[in-house]
């Protein structure tokens, strides 16, 4: 039985982790929507919303993209890491 609810107990963090995941994924996405149709605004642009939510997506791909490669924060020791070495973190 323990086995069991470990088993569920694991499958209901995955999915909430989805879910979260998700409705995070959403909210960013829909304040670039804002942020880019009021940027274009200011510019004196009345962009269609086809090409603000392209837009929007792309930028959200490429933070995201961008996000996978950057360096890590985090200080460390130094050891596993070459000197003039790139730290791919998406590898490790």
């Amino acid at each position: 039985m323990s086995r069991i609810r470990r088993l569920l107990g694991g499958l209901f963090a995955s999915v909430v982790g989805i879910v979260v995941i998700g409705v995070i994924a959403t909210i960013v996405f829909t304040v670039t929507i804002f942020v880019v149709s009021t940027g274009a605004g200011l510019a004196g642009y009345e962009p269609s919303a086809n090409y603000v939510v392209l837009s929007a997506a792309l930028i959200v791909v490429a933070v995201i993209l961008t996000g996978g490669f950057t360096p890590r924060l985090s200080g460390g020791s130094g050891d596993e890491q070459d000197a003039g070495g790139f730290d791919d973190r998406t590898f490790n």
